[in-house]
């Protein structure tokens, strides 16, 4: 970011008057322990997303009512692409990353305590880190603004002097997530080149390790996991960067590629790595950390990790020794016959959980009037045709390949890119040994095709390599991503290339799930619709909607979830999958929301309506909102 050079000289001037007193005082340590608070992105180190929060239940969920709003909307013109936000809170006050500033507000009002505002560009629209400090060293919050780490004093937003210089310290590559904080570490991945995982010490900002791999070796997840106990942090990484959907350029690929990798949290040092896909030529990058809990099986206490991921299986795995606990088969899968390719003949299945989302894909799955409407069927029928065809053999079907003169030869890949779970990640109940997910049924269309590349392009980077290549990915549709669903340009559609709200996938409905998987037997529990299409008609409107963002669950037995792209807001009974409560928003929330106890003793529920995928018009700028509800 431009404005990184002068960030020292700016941070002691950007922030505003010192916080008022809080009225209510420090919380005291064992409410903290007990789980008053959101204290980090998953409440916990563990990424369990669980809180023993209980005034909010099944019997009283349909009462919840909002309490206050705060728009996180920037202030001075930044561009605003919309917020994943999920804020933290510790002793009554919240702090969250908005547009073009950091802020503390007040739990149970949405008041302002202290704003931190960037003198140019962008905090982090995920969010951030809070550290109590120690006898020493007051509380701090980190977070990260392009290749920057940024620290401030919890109780003022003024910058830590000594950390860095002046309150920041310069990162080898950008992040947009959030520290994960380990003792005395904060962890950080990278969304780009130099990739890998990077500690820094909490009060100085020195840097103390470092785990690479390749330069293309990106963490893209929002935040980590660590087992405490253990010192072991599980860290995960994209397929290659740039050339996604053709492999055969690959000469020497980095072992870490599609995988969870666990690391010694003191050292860096790797201990094991599981890979999920071999050979990614579908883009099925892991983009969120697994849950770690334990539980019984087979009669022992296991210590392990869920990692919900893109392939649309679930992946259980010891997370001492990183061995699945139900087994893995190396699976026989379609060959490549692109020039070139070396897809790998096998592919890690697990023998259980059952799949998560759609991995498959029959003739009669397309969708028909009956499910949706006469014009839709009949749009995703042409699409079908002009296509040439929808060609699937199963799960990890390779894109096949089509020369530039011969007619459309087309693939269908379940899950598209999109599909399976997101970068939400699950949340788990420790107690009864159940892990949360939601997912999406995407369909990626196409074929590979010689690439005739433009002499004269100015692209640089990952955009040059990919010209490079010998082959693309296209399709009848035109362009790199095509998708089986409804396509606004296109006379007929009822949405959009990027997944709109009006965008309708022309496979038979659910097109998005919620589902609670025991993980100590790899059974899936229940698995229910999440979202509605309300332009159908009402005995057909319960579609399940494409859906980023994530839930997290409570004590009192709820699951509280946005990321439908139907701008709601929803509770489901955890035990049942029944839905219980359901609020209409601004904006679709494609964020993690938070529970805590605010200092007027009442549980509040908080979620950012912030989407900005397509599926939320243009009319909707400025509404970009964080929300808290409460019973009344």
């Amino acid at each position: 970011m431009r404005w990184l050079p002068a960030l020292a000289a700016a941070l002691l001037a950007a922030c505003s008057e010192p916080p008022e007193p809080d009225p209510a005082g420090p919380a005291a340590a064992a409410d903290f322990l007990r789980g008053v608070d959101w204290p980090s992105y998953n409440r916990d180190l563990a990424g369990t997303r669980y809180s023993p929060l209980e005034q909010i239940s099944p019997a009283n969920v349909d009462e919840l009512r909002q309490a206050w709003s705060y728009p996180l909307a920037p202030a001075h013109g930044v561009p605003f692409d919309g917020s994943e936000l999920t804020p933290l809170v510790v002793d009554g006050v919240l702090y969250a990353t908005a547009g073009d500033r950091i802020v503390a507000l007040r739990g149970d009002t949405g008041a302002e305590v202290w704003r931190f505002v960037l003198p140019q560009g962008a905090p982090s629209q995920r969010g951030l880190a809070y550290w109590p400090g120690d006898a020493e060293t007051p509380p701090r919050v980190f977070f990260t603004a392009g290749r920057t780490l940024v620290a401030l004093e919890a109780a003022t937003g003024k910058p830590i002097s000594t950390f860095g210089i002046d309150g920041s310290v310069p990162l080898p590559a950008a992040y947009n997530g959030t520290p994960t904080r380990f003792e005395h570490l904060l962890i950080v991945g990278s969304n780009g080149a130099p990739g890998g995982v990077r500690a820094y010490d909490v009060r100085t900002g020195a840097e103390r390790w470092s785990f690479t791999g390749s330069p293309a070796l990106l963490h893209p997840a929002f935040t980590m996991t660590v087992d405490a106990d253990r010192a072991l942090l599980y860290a995960v990484f994209t397929g290659p960067a740039s050339d996604e959907f053709y492999g055969g350029a690959r000469a020497d690929e980095d072992p870490h590629f599609n995988s969870i990798v666990a690391l010694d949290a003191r050292s860096g040092e790797a201990r094991w790595h599981f890979q999920t896909v071999h050979h990614d030529i579908w883009d099925y990058d892991v983009v969120a950390p697994p849950v770690l809990l334990d539980v019984v099986s087979g009669g022992e206490r296991v210590p392990l990790l869920a990692l919900a991921a893109r392939t649309g299986f679930m992946y259980v795995l010891d997370r001492v020794t990183g061995e699945p606990v139900f087994g893995i088969a190396e699976t026989p899968v379609p060959a490549s016959d692109v020039p070139g390719e070396r897809a790998s003949p096998t592919q890690p299945v697990p023998v259980k959980p059952p799949p998560i989302a759609r991995v498959g894909y029959a003739a009669a799955d397309i969708v028909a009037a009956a499910d949706t409407t006469a014009e839709h069927a009949a749009f995703c029928g042409a699409l079908r045709d002009r296509s040439g065809g929808l060609e699937n053999s199963g799960p990890f079907t390779p894109y096949r390949y089509r020369p530039s003169t011969a007619a459309p030869r087309s693939t269908i890949v379940f899950p598209g890119s999109l599909g399976a779970a997101s970068w939400g990640g699950v949340a788990a109940d420790p107690v009864r040994g159940l892990v949360f997910v939601n997912t999406s049924s995407e369909g990626g269309i196409g074929w590979l095709e010689p690439n005739l590349a433009d002499a004269t392009s100015a692209q640089t980077g990952d955009g040059a390599r990919r010209e490079r290549l010998p082959y693309r990915r296209t399709s009848a549709v035109g362009g790199p991503l095509a998708r089986f669903w409804s396509n606004d340009a296109e006379p007929g559609s009822t949405g959009n290339e990027q997944g709109g709200g009006s965008a309708w996938p022309c496979q038979k409905p659910p097109w998005g799930e919620l589902m609670a998987v025991d993980v100590g037997t790899g059974d899936i529990e229940w698995r229910v619709p999440l979202g509605v299409t309300e332009e159908l008609p009402e005995d057909r409107r319960r579609t399940g909607r494409l859906n980023v963002g994530g839930p997290i669950v409570t004590a009192g037995g709820l699951v509280f979830i946005g990321a439908s792209n139907d701008r709601r807001f929803r509770a489901f009974d955890a035990r049942t999958g029944e839905e219980l409560w359901v609020t209409e928003l601004p904006l679709s929330a494609h964020a993690v929301p938070i529970t805590y106890l605010a200092a007027d003793g009442r549980q509040y529920v908080a979620i950012a309506a912030a989407g900005r995928l397509a599926i939320d018009d243009a009319g909707a700028a400025g509404a970009e909102s964080l929300i808290a509800y409460a019973l009344p």
